[in-house]
Parts: C-alpha cells; sequence; structure tokens
C-alpha cells in the first residue's frame, strides 16, 4: 500500500505539465469526465479534479441526462474517499 501511494505522489509532481482543452462552451458535456473520452492527456490533481466534476453537476439536468449525473456524483465520492485515504496517512 506503502509504495502505491509513492507511486501515485510521484505521478501527482511529475504531471507539472497542464493539459490543454478544447473550448467548451457551458452547456456542452464534459466527455472526459463522463466517460473518459476526449481526455487529450488529461492530468489532473485531486482538488482539480473535484472541482471539475463538481462544476459538471452543477449545470444539472439542463446538460446531462440523470443517469449521467448520477455517475459523476459516483464520481465525485469515489475521488473524495481518495483524498480522504490520502489525508489519513
Amino acid at each position: 500500500m506503502r509504495k502505491l501511494l509513492f507511486t501515485f505522489l510521484a505521478l501527482l509532481c511529475m504531471s507539472a505539465a497542464v493539459p490543454t482543452y478544447a473550448q467548451m462552451t457551458p452547456a456542452q458535456k464534459d466527455e472526459c469526465l463522463l466517460a473518459s473520452r476526449n481526455c487529450s492527456d488529461a492530468v489532473d490533481d485531486i482538488q482539480m479534479k473535484i472541482k471539475k466534476i463538481s462544476n459538471e453537476i452543477e449545470k444539472g439536468t439542463a446538460v446531462y441526462t440523470p443517469e449521467e449525473l448520477k455517475k459523476l456524483q459516483q464520481k465525485l465520492a469515489e475521488v473524495r474517499d481518495l483524498l480522504s485515504n490520502m489525508e489519513k496517512r
């Protein structure tokens, strides 16, 4: 477990380069978060991923179906659990 944690932290440190994303209008779905498509080698730290998922959830049913919103909420819970587990160590 410790080795996995150090590997993950090393990957976070090496991800200093900020990926560029195609310009999206606020009404567009973020396919990278939703279905891991169109990611353009996206590497985000945990806080950034939490913020992005939360922003997408806030768009609500104007952009996403109820099933897609549920999937995003599950992903948000998973990322928050990961952060919580990392903070405990």
